[in-house]
């Protein structure tokens, strides 16, 4: 299957997935597009479409945290920042992802239980 073909595909399996958790694509059409390349390549190597901007740690308990959508597994830090880790998918009302910015886990965290 070519890259472009992957990518829709995964487009298509994706949607099917963040839609009913209350994500969608970000609106930068050249960002998903080239988190979707990362992906297929990643899925070509390893055999499965990790997060791209994740690193790897080699121990597949941890690694299965960022196969894509990893929305699920980090649900609670993506909420708080309407975006997961590499922007690919936004909260539904999300219109201006420009104005989104990634906390840290330790961050989110600090103010999690600080209240």
């Amino acid at each position: 299957m070519s890259v472009e073909a992957r990518k829709r595909a995964l487009r298509y399996l994706f949607q099917r997935v963040i839609d009913p958790l209350g994500y969608k694509f970000s609106p930068d059409g050249e960002l998903v597009d080239f988190l979707l390349e990362q992906e297929v390549l990643l899925e070509q190597k390893y055999g499965i479409p990790y997060c791209p901007c994740q690193g790897l740690t080699h121990r597949r308990e941890e690694d299965m945290k960022i196969v894509c959508p990893c929305i699920p597994f980090h649900r609670e830090h993506f909420d708080y920042m309407k975006r997961c880790w590499c922007g690919l998918y936004v909260h539904k009302d999300v219109t201006d992802p420009e104005k989104l910015r990634q906390i840290p886990l330790r961050e989110f965290r600090s103010v999690k239980y600080a209240g």
